[in-house]
């Protein structure tokens, strides 16, 4: 073996410390006291910095006689970045079998990287936490489940959940009703309705007991009456009384002056990320504008920009959280669900506001 091959060189600081913590690189390490060469995210454990050699690829440590790991595989000629990605993915699999949520330190150990950054690696690429994600996927195993008709308990149990008492006291967050009730599409949910002209059009109002859960912009108020009729269609619909007129008049204040703000109670549901995203279009303010890009990375997910305009996309009160202020990387206007030209005239407003 050749450890002094002029492939090789002294691991400098920054490499030492990918090294030391697990992290990507875009290099392989060998150990002269094992002959054997690793990834910077090898699980192994850690070398004595005046026994490791760099090389840049993997053939070069090979011609330097060292010969590939056998826990983190470097011979496989994926790029750090895949690699990490695909061990992510396996975990997220995992998760999704799992009957009880797995521990962080079993993913970790399962992905061959340190608790630190295979935490800082899954929420990177999913956009959130491991405990958020199988919150999640439990929450939406049962909904499927109680959507299919399955017995209450049955689709508890199924779903994961050890406790049904546990579920029923935390029933309104999860499920936003009693799991029977949701089971059986919510008959007798009572859902407020109002509609109001606006300098948008017309305006339709959605609200529970705890907020407005639905805002609709359309040309008729037949348009937007059938529209909350189909998203709402086991529920029961009224009419407006006081609080949701005050509420209507609000919203047709913001259409009209926009800089004004809007502070509304809502009631929006949706997964740990959708929830993220949400409330970091509240905190844009009135008269500014981010990319997707620019939104994902503020939402610690600056590869997920699809994802991100997905959960933009399905804001289901969109003028109470602005998705309206979320643009093109060219500065374009496009992507809003009630129009470009709705959504240019909203930023105008805002703009020109003093």
């Amino acid at each position: 073996m050749n450890a002094t091959a002029p492939t090789a060189s002294r691991p400098d600081a920054a490499r030492w410390r990918a090294i030391r913590n697990r992290a990507d690189g875009a290099f392989y390490y060998a150990v002269t006291t094992t002959g054997v060469y690793c990834r910077p995210t090898c699980p192994s454990r850690r070398p004595r910095p005046e026994h490791v050699r760099i090389f840049d690829t993997a053939e070069a440590a090979e011609r330097a006689g060292f010969r590939a790991c056998r826990r983190c595989h470097p011979e496989r000629r994926i790029s750090p970045e895949a690699d990490v990605r695909d061990r992510v993915l396996a975990a997220c699999r995992a998760i999704d079998r799992a009957e009880a949520p797995p521990t962080l330190a079993t993913l970790a150990r399962t992905a061959r990287l340190s608790r630190f950054h295979f935490q800082r690696q899954f929420k990177r690429i999913v956009g959130v936490s491991p405990r958020e994600y199988h919150a999640a996927r439990r929450r939406a195993r049962l909904q499927e489940a109680l959507g299919r008709g399955t017995a209450v308990d049955a689709a508890l149990y199924d779903a994961g959940y050890g406790s049904p008492s546990r579920v029923y006291e935390r029933a309104d967050r999860l499920l936003g009703m009693s799991p029977g009730a949701y089971r059986n599409g919510a008959p007798g949910a009572v859902i407020r309705c109002g509609y109001a002209r606006t300098a948008l059009g017309w305006l339709g109002v959605a609200a529970t007991a705890r907020g407005v859960c639905a805002l609709e912009l359309g040309a008729s108020r037949a348009e937007l009456a059938e529209r909350i009729g189909r998203r709402f269609a086991r529920a029961k619909l009224v009419g407006a009384d006081a609080e949701l007129e005050a509420w209507l008049a609000a919203i047709g204040a913001f259409v009209a002056a926009p800089a004004r703000g809007l502070d509304l109670p809502l009631d929006v549901r949706g997964t740990a990320f959708q929830q993220r995203v949400w409330r970091a279009l509240q905190e844009i303010p009135s008269g500014a504008t981010v990319s997707y890009g620019e939104l994902a990375r503020r939402v610690g997910a600056p590869r997920s920009a699809r994802a991100v305009a997905r959960a933009v996309a399905t804001n289901p009160v969109a003028l109470a959280i602005p998705c309206h202020r979320v643009i093109a990387a060219d500065g374009g206007i496009s992507g809003y669900r009630w129009g470009v030209s709705r959504k240019r005239k909203l930023l105008e407003r805002e703009r020109a506001a003093p």
